[in-house]
């Protein structure tokens, strides 16, 4: 079969893709859906995105399944996503940092242009904690105990450029401190650690159940306001210091790049509607989030913005592209 031939029969099938997409729109929800979350269970995003697939599953009358896909700092499960069929019937509880860190530390198959996005779903509320023995009260002692002691206290994060290894770096170039980062494969292990004193602080909202069970110290939380489980523990601004970070969501629901707009419509609607409920608000809380719905052009903007930001701040923080 010579190429014209070939194009003649494929040009009738190319005018019927479109009534064929639009077809599948209109059963969609027909099978299960499947939403993937990039981190291990048990932690925040792990928390966050297990509700967000009950209350999506609830208004559409459809069936999710979770499918924790963790690694190489969110890349693997976003990796995935990106390489799935754009039919609806898979998700990406998208991290922020997928999107604005690490395309400016190592090379990516995917990008934002990978993905429809559906809408930002929380803000990340980080609380900065140290062990019960570090002779420290409140942030500006720790500052003044990490100047006498340089490069002697480490911190613990999810791993290499997770939010609290950018967190902690950025903290110590903005105040002038020294300290050693300890890269971990979770939230939750990096503050077991803590617990177990085998690092001297976090900078994680994970960290917050520990606190409440009085077995780290809390010093000041890294967001605009007071953390509404710890309302007793200042802002870092309140206690005196400020440093660079992400203006944009923390969190984000995604699919693979084309996905039928009607779809990425309902996901959308129903998403909204999920986050304005208390219950969720309320949930999201104790996982150490805030829900902050934000339209899909609100959060690709927000994105956009903060990818640039870091490629200035990460270099000089020191930490450099791969």
């Amino acid at each position: 079969m010579t190429r014209v031939q070939r194009s003649r029969l494929l040009a009738p099938l190319a005018l019927f893709l479109p009534a064929l997409a639009a077809a599948a729109a209109e059963t969609w929800p027909a099978r299960t859906i499947r939403m993937v979350i990039p981190f291990p269970p048990g932690g925040s995003s792990d928390i966050l995105g297990r509700l967000v697939a009950d209350r999506l599953g609830h208004a559409l009358n459809a069936t999710f399944i979770v499918d924790n896909k963790p690694g190489a700092t969110t890349q693997i499960g976003t990796d995935m996503v990106a390489n799935a069929a754009p039919d609806g019937y898979t998700l990406l509880l998208g991290a922020a940092s997928a999107f604005t860190v690490l395309p400016n530390l190592r090379k990516l198959n995917y990008s934002l242009d990978s993905f429809e996005s559906i809408g930002g779903v929380a803000d990340y509320v980080a609380v900065l904690a140290v062990r019960k023995s570090l002779p420290v009260n409140n942030a500006r002692e720790f500052i003044e105990y990490a100047k006498k002691n340089p490069a002697k206290l480490s911190f613990g994060s999810a791993g290499e450029a997770s939010a609290g290894h950018v967190y902690g770096a950025t903290l110590a170039r903005d105040t002038g401190i020294k300290v050693l980062h300890v890269p971990f494969r979770g939230s939750a292990d990096a503050v077991n650690a803590l617990v177990a004193g085998d690092v001297d602080f976090v900078i994680d909202g994970a960290v917050t159940p520990m606190v409440k069970a009085d077995r780290v110290r809390p010093l000041a939380t890294l967001y605009r306001k007071r953390h509404p489980e710890l309302p007793q523990v200042p802002t870092l601004a309140e206690a005196g210091f400020t440093i660079d970070t992400s203006k944009g969501s923390g969190w984000g629901l995604l699919a693979p790049k084309g996905t039928p707009q009607a779809i990425v419509n309902r996901l959308s609607e129903a998403l909204h509607a999920a986050l304005e409920q208390k219950e969720v608000q309320d949930a999201f809380v104790r996982a150490n989030s805030i829900a902050a719905w934000q339209t899909p052009e609100a959060f690709r903007a927000g994105l956009a913005a903060d990818e640039k930001m870091y490629a200035q701040l990460l270099p000089a923080i020191g930490v450099n592209k791969n």
